[in-house]
Order: C-alpha cells, then sequence, then structure tokens
C-alpha cells in the first residue's frame, strides 16, 4: 500500500484484510486431520544433499532414451560399471549382478520389480545404444529391470569418481578398472558397495532387501 494513500482508505482496507485473515482461519479449522495428512504426502519429497538424483547430467540407455539419474528416484538401484568387450574382469562382474537379481526375484523381498540392474559403461566410443542393445539382448539382459547407460567421456569420469570407480585405458581395446558393485536407496543416496569378483554377494542382497522393506507403493 503506498504512502500517500488516505487514512480513512487505509483503515477500510485493514477492515478489509482483517475480514479475509479471519475467514482463512474459518477455512484452516474446517480441515479434517485427514486432508491435513493428505496435503502433507502430496508435498514433493527433497532431495538430500549425497542423492545421485542431484546430478545433472544426461545419460542415454540401450534404447536410445534420454534419461537422468532423477528418473529412477523410487527404485532401488544396484549399479556397477563395465565395458561390454571386456574379455576378463566384466564377466564376472555381470555374473555376479545377474545372480543378485536371480536371489533376489526367488525371495521373498516386497517390491521386486523396483529394483533397477544398471550397467554403466567406461568405454562409451565402443558402447553405443546400439551396441548396448545388441549385447543386452544376447545376454538375456533386455527387460525393464535391465539398464544399460552411456555417456562422453567427461561425464562417464565424473560418475566414476561418485563411485571410487577407478578405470584407465591400458591398449586401443582393454581398461583396467575397479570391480565395485554399489547400492543405492529409493531416495538415491548410497546405501553399500562390495568390491571384488566371483565373491559371496550375500551382504549386497540383504541390503536389496533393507532398502526394499523401506520402499513406497
Amino acid at each position: 500500500m503506498a504512502l500517500g494513500v488516505l487514512l480513512l482508505q487505509s483503515c477500510k482496507n485493514n477492515t478489509t484484510e482483517s475480514s479475509a485473515k479471519a475467514e482463512d482461519l474459518k477455512e484452516s479449522a474446517m480441515t479434517t486431520p485427514a486432508e491435513g495428512q493428505q496435503a502433507e504426502s502430496a508435498k514433493p519429497t527433497e532431495i538430500s544433499d549425497i542423492s545421485i538424483y542431484n546430478l545433472p547430467e544426461t545419460w542415454t540407455t540401450q534404447n536410445g532414451n534420454d534419461v537422468q539419474w532423477k528418473d529412477f528416484k523410487g527404485n532401488v538401484l544396484v549399479v556397477v560399471m563395465i565395458y561390454t568387450s571386456c574379455k576378463a574382469a566384466c564377466p564376472i562382474l555381470i555374473a555376479d549382478m545377474r545372480d543378485i537379481r536371480k536371489t533376489v526375484d526367488a525371495s521373498d523381498m516386497p517390491h521386486k520389480k523396483k529394483v533397477k540392474y544398471i550397467l554403466v559403461s567406461i568405454d562409451p566410443k565402443v558402447d553405443t545404444p546400439e551396441h548396448l542393445k545388441k549385447f543386452a539382448q544376447e545376454s538375456g539382459m533386455d527387460d525393464d529391470q535391465w539398464v544399460f547407460l552411456r555417456s562422453d567421456e567427461e561425464k562417464t569420469r565424473e560418475f566414476a569418481a561418485v563411485l571410487a570407480v577407478n578405470y584407465k585405458q591400458i591398449s586401443p581395446v582393454d581398461f583396467s578398472h575397479s570391480n565395485i558393485i554399489s547400492v543405492f536407496n529409493a531416495d538415491g543416496e548410497l546405501a553399500a558397495q562390495q568390491e571384488g569378483l566371483g565373491i559371496d554377494r550375500t551382504s549386497i542382497v540383504q541390503e536389496i532387501r533393507k532398502q526394499l522393506e523401506k520402499v513406497k507403493e
């Protein structure tokens, strides 16, 4: 309200404002507890500072779709970094991922369909969406719970740093790399990691169960 408004006009507006406030209070008092709970649950869930859903980079799936990590919100994520032309460590890592899924699928865990098994390529030059699609189909990993991702080299390096995965190209076709499987909860926060090849993955499976039990319908 401008400073030059007449006192009479100001008093009139104050009366109007008081009436409006009283009406607002009346409407607020008429809100039922159930309605209040619905309004509260309708509020978007905030993403914590340590969630990978904050990462802004766009990735491409084996189906040629562009996605960001926040698109997986609400799912438990099991993530590994591989390259499809690998003949040594990666086939074992992939076998570990398949065994983890097989164990989860055969269990009585709730919300089993809300697990995404994500394989991120460290060799984006070779692992094009078309190549990843062919690899997924030939490997029997082509349903919607299996997700293959690739990006450019810079973004891949940045994400590897998030997972504490180290890798280095040692020949035109080969990489040396860490062998780490990571589990993220439905809010995109790192819940567990395990390094190794062909080892007992019971702790990873138990962590998946723990996180699935927290998943909301």
